[in-house]
């Protein structure tokens, strides 16, 4: 399982090191994407089906499916690690995830979520303020109120 947080740094030419223990949980050959909250997504090439999670078994022509499916995968992007462990950032997902020198790698169960730092930590102090509401919500849904 992959979880934890990890801190990284975007090297010249866009390399960042990949952290280690994700490394030994999701191999060399990653799918790198857009998240929906301005995050970058890393899994394995090999769990490429996860990013079908909320549409996977809807018919093609709902459009919705569609509109998701065509954000994540056309978003994508397939990359290896080199020897040391370091992957080529692509400029795109780097620039829509507003990444500059300091990262955070956020281990999230079978995915690895990449953030701005700042924007990481902006995001937690937003996310401890309002936790007991989300949760509270949450449940709701689900009907265990």
């Amino acid at each position: 399982m992959l979880l934890g947080q990890y801190e990284g740094r975007i090297e010249q030419k866009h390399r960042i090191a990949f952290p280690k223990k994700f490394r030994q949980f999701i191999g060399k050959e990653l799918l790198i994407t857009k998240g929906i909250d301005q995050h970058l997504l890393i899994l394995s090439a090999h769990d490429s089906n996860t990013l079908l999670e909320g549409t996977e078994g809807k018919p093609f022509t709902d459009k919705s499916t569609r509109e998701v499916q065509r954000y994540l995968f056309g978003n994508a992007s397939s990359v290896s690690l080199d020897s040391q462990g370091r992957f080529l950032l692509p400029d795109y997902l780097r620039q829509y995830a507003k990444l500059e020198k300091e990262v955070m790698f956020v281990g999230v169960r079978s995915y690895i979520e990449v953030w701005d730092k700042k924007l990481w930590e902006a995001h937690q102090k937003n996310l401890s303020e309002h936790i007991v509401t989300i949760t509270e919500t949450l449940q709701g849904r689900n009907g265990n109120e």
